[in-house]
């Protein structure tokens, strides 16, 4: 089943250095929290716990080589991975995390709890932040212009999201008659 891939963005436990990993396995599992599997072992995870803060911001096709850079490359054993992933950070405004420029939609949390015995990191989202680049006329994210990024694991492709193939809550209307 593809998922969408995810960027979670931290701050090194010591000081304002961005670390980055890709996740696929979680999404927004309430209005105002959102669910995350994150290994123990993993070396963003360190920052989030000690700042008790992270980003999760949606790949896009667009960032395809950089988020999947990310993905496959540990930040306890490149010391410069962020750099070299060409990507730029700006401050949250909402928690003491990064925003990737590059990623125009970011979900800014803060830890609710984490469970290294499941790995279920549960954040509270504070702040969706868009980029106007993805906005339709409507104000909405439009998919025309926003290309997210998903994983399929069974094959170990990613592929693109976004074509329109329905009306949600209106189109199975048409069995109720």
């Amino acid at each position: 089943m593809p998922m969408p891939v995810l960027m979670l963005s931290a701050y090194e436990v010591e000081d304002e250095k961005p670390c980055t990993m890709l996740a696929v396995w979680g999404g927004i599992s309430n209005e105002k929290e959102l669910t995350i599997t994150v290994a123990s072992e993993r070396h963003t995870l360190k920052g989030i716990l000690t700042r008790q803060a992270f980003v999760v911001s949606m790949g896009t096709v667009e960032t395809a080589t950089e988020c999947d850079y990310l993905g496959i490359t540990k930040g306890d054993k490149v010391a410069d991975k962020f750099e070299k992933s060409g990507f730029h950070t700006t401050k949250s405004e909402f928690v003491d995390a990064p925003l990737i420029d590059e990623l125009p939609f970011a979900v800014e949390c803060r830890v609710k709890s984490y469970d290294p015995d499941t790995w279920r990191l549960v954040g509270e989202i504070v702040n969706v932040s868009l980029d106007e680049s993805i906005l339709g006329e409507n104000g909405k994210v439009s998919f025309d212009k926003f290309h997210p990024l998903a994983f399929d694991w069974m094959n170990k492709i990613h592929l693109s999201l976004g074509e329109k193939v329905g009306n949600a809550y209106k189109d199975g209307l048409a069995l109720r008659k």
